[in-house]
């Protein structure tokens, strides 16, 4: 389909093969912060919780950092802080832009998801974009991100995106994508174009965890779903994606280890109850985006850690 919302521009698409272009970032510890919604709580937490690590960690937002934060304030702060660190376009971000026209939010939703979800992202974006047409400053610096990025940490290839291999508003890595034989055979080959045995992505805003040991080397995908807005039925907290040399000074929710490397899926236990109250001061019950998150905000979506790593293959 062609209609805003769900179209895919072209100015989106990369390939994996630029992403084995890409410079390589040397890290011990990256943490990927995928969708954090403009939820300056989760901002704060992720900051602490890199704070207690005991090496340097490199914050990596990957996009769609900005979304339910449509006041002024909260729409500098949040860029200003986020910026501050390595910055990766979303389709948030992307569509943010005054020459960007005719994709509406940009998230490429596909034919599953309803008529009315679309609309009402479309909605959210035009009033975030209205927002953001008052800040030229942030803009100018949100127009020069990066659609991808390459990190090794250890021995770990990384591609970090924000859709999939192919695309900024790519869904081939949903936490619900088809394991088929099709889908395997096709990851493979992303990760051998790309140049990495793991990918680490977060645009279809549930979380997700796969291994595929099938291959010559193992290679894997992280998807750590939202950082902003819970991910699991009944817990009020972001995920985050960690990848480093050493093992994590904060319980995993879940992870693996890959080439030596630990990937695992941090909670970012955000004061939830001061994110809700900050979130309905924008949207107030009624709204676009309290018709579509305002339940998950407050007890989260139908999913939970073992649908997430359902997709560890024996």
């Amino acid at each position: 389909m062609n209609a805003p919302g769900r179209n895919c521009p072209l100015r989106y698409r990369y390939g994996a093969a630029a992403i084995a272009a890409a410079p390589a970032h040397e890290a011990e510890t990256v943490y990927v912060v995928g969708g954090l919604y403009g939820n300056l709580f989760a901002l704060d937490t992720i900051e602490a919780l890199a704070a207690a690590e005991a090496a340097a960690v490199r914050l990596v937002f990957n996009g769609d950092f900005n979304w339910f934060n449509v006041d002024d304030r909260s729409f500098r702060i949040v860029n200003a802080r986020v910026l501050r660190h390595h910055a990766l376009l979303g389709n948030v971000e992307a569509e943010l832009a005054p020459y960007a026209d005719g994709a509406g939010c940009g998230c490429g939703y596909p034919d599953a998801v309803g008529e009315d979800t679309v609309a009402r992202s479309n909605r959210i974006h035009a009033r975030l974009k209205a927002t953001a047409a008052r800040h030229p400053d942030l803009l100018a610096r949100l127009s020069v991100l990066p659609m991808f990025a390459r990190y090794r940490v250890g021995d770990l290839r990384v591609g970090v995106v924000h859709g999939d291999a192919e695309s900024l508003a790519g869904w081939r890595f949903a936490a619900d994508a088809p394991d088929s034989p099709e889908e395997r055979h096709w990851f493979a080959s992303a990760c051998a174009e790309a140049g990495v045995a793991l990918f680490a992505s977060s645009h279809t805003c549930l979380p997700a965890l796969r291994l595929a040991p099938d291959i010559a080397r193992a290679s894997g995908l992280i998807n750590n779903g939202a950082a902003g807005m819970p991910n699991f039925a009944g817990l009020r907290c972001g995920v985050i994606s960690r990848i480093a040399t050493t093992p994590s000074p904060h319980a995993p929710l879940y992870g693996l280890r890959i080439a030596g490397v630990h990937v695992d899926a941090l909670a970012v236990p955000y004061d939830a109850a001061a994110w809700e109250a900050a979130f309905l001061a924008n949207w107030p019950a009624g709204s676009p985006a309290w018709q579509s998150y305002y339940r998950r905000i407050v007890a989260g979506p139908e999913w939970d850690v073992g649908r997430a790593t359902r997709h560890l293959c024996p």
